[in-house]
């Protein structure tokens, strides 16, 4: 129940995180109409939104707001275009990107939490299409994308998600501790920008 309680804890978080320094109005919108609260469980409900990171269990956490509109301004996603996701997760950065106007492709490691998430979603009213696999190797069969973005630490760059996007696509993926953006200039060339400090839960290979 979305009622008058989480509607001004909302907006009390959009104000910290453009205090913390998130300009793109878009972003905060989309952070602003997300009910975060509905991807936590009871028993952690009341610290929706604060701005930290909490266990969703499977040893992965629910990404602290900044984070999530940190890498989705990073992102620029403009209405329509096709965005893949990798890590699932609760679904929250997920539907920021809805919001943000994305066609969302999704794709989730742990078989808990893909299930969880598959009736979660569509239950809060954000459809996307989801998957079980594999993040390294991406969603090849419904490339190219116009933005990819990684939501857990990657070993290293995988080179299947840098020949998803298309061209003038931009991929965000945290490589240890550090933030990347990537942006495909043509078939062969790639900018790479390094942008900040981070950490993130691990990025796991496979499916079992």
């Amino acid at each position: 129940m979305d009622d008058l309680k989480y509607i001004a804890r909302r907006r009390n978080l959009v104000q910290e995180l453009a205090e913390k320094g998130i300009i793109a109005e878009k972003v905060l919108q989309a952070i602003g109409k997300v009910p975060r609260h509905r991807f936590f469980d009871k028993t952690l409900i009341d610290f929706a939104y604060e701005d930290k990171a909490f266990p969703i269990g499977s040893d992965q956490t629910i990404s602290q707001p900044y984070t999530v509109a940190y890498q989705s301004e990073l992102l620029d996603v403009k209405e329509g275009e096709k965005v893949l996701e990798i890590g699932t997760g609760s679904g929250y950065q997920s539907a920021v990107l809805v919001e943000l106007g994305a066609n969302v492709y999704s794709i989730e490691r742990q078989e808990a939490l893909f299930h969880r998430t598959f009736s979660r979603l569509p239950e809060i009213g954000y459809h996307i299409a989801q998957f079980l696999g594999d993040g390294y190797k991406g969603l090849p069969n419904y490339a190219p994308f116009d933005k990819i973005i990684v939501t857990a630490s990657a070993d290293i760059m995988p080179q299947a998600l840098r020949e998803q996007l298309a061209i003038g696509g931009i991929l965000v993926i945290p490589i240890s501790t550090t933030m990347y953006k990537i942006t495909r200039l043509d078939n062969d060339t790639y900018k790479e920008e390094k942008v900040n400090s981070c950490a993130f839960v691990p990025m796991i290979h496979g499916t079992n």
